[in-house]
């Protein structure tokens, strides 16, 4: 991805901060603003963030950008909104394929459930927001630093109950961290064989972690 590409302004050279009046909270705004986002979401999980602008986002949504600008703070916070929607996205889809497995599940098994969910629609502009952040780590810090709070909740939630808060902090990061990893592999590779043993690895660390009791 040319992340240089991602167009931040309003388009035409219009700023992205332009003084527009917000959306002031009402319930019929925030169901438009819901509305808006939910559409630019959809953008952007089919098309990816090349080319992403306040006026690209507001020929999606079927509005203008003046409208986009009354409901969000500029296009960097319609992006940020947006990927943190598609990430929930994500969490709502890996938690189904969970539920959807038999109820005695090891973890390692938990955690291979939620593969496929990770390369869902949303995958691909979810990695490029990783690159971007990295390119622009100033500029789009917010779309990499909410990532692991917002994945960290999830994955604690499937350890075993009984663990201690601290062991199950140190375990979910390890699996984040793997999971991360597997992705970058197979974006990169284009192969699911690195994937495949990496997930053997981490099946038997998660077993014997498991194992091991409190």
């Amino acid at each position: 991805m040319d992340v240089a590409a991602v167009n931040a302004d309003g388009g035409g050279g219009s700023p992205a901060r332009a003084g527009y009046r917000r959306s002031t909270g009402s319930p019929r705004g925030e169901a438009r603003r819901q509305e808006l986002l939910d559409r630019v979401s959809d953008d952007l999980a089919v098309n990816g963030l090349v080319d992403f602008s306040l006026r690209r986002a507001a020929r999606a949504a079927g509005t203008t950008h003046k409208v986009l600008l009354y409901h969000f703070d500029g296009a960097e916070d319609l992006l940020a909104q947006a990927i943190f929607q598609l990430r929930e996205r994500r969490i709502g889809n890996a938690l189904a394929a969970i539920a959807a497995g038999p109820g005695d599940q090891t973890l390692a098994q938990r955690v291979r459930a939620v593969w496929p969910a990770l390369l869902g629609e949303e995958s691909r502009v979810l990695d490029q927001a990783i690159g971007l952040m990295m390119y622009d780590p100033v500029r789009y810090a917010e779309l990499g630093r909410g990532a692991s709070q917002q994945y960290l909740p999830t994955v604690l939630s499937i350890c075993p109950p009984e663990w201690t808060d601290q062991r199950k902090l140190e375990v979910a990061e390890m699996i984040l961290a793997s999971l991360r990893g597997f992705l970058i592999d197979w974006l990169t590779s284009g192969s699911t064989t690195g994937v495949e043993s990496g997930f053997e690895a981490l099946a038997r660390a998660l077993d014997r972690e498991e194992a091991a009791g409190d």
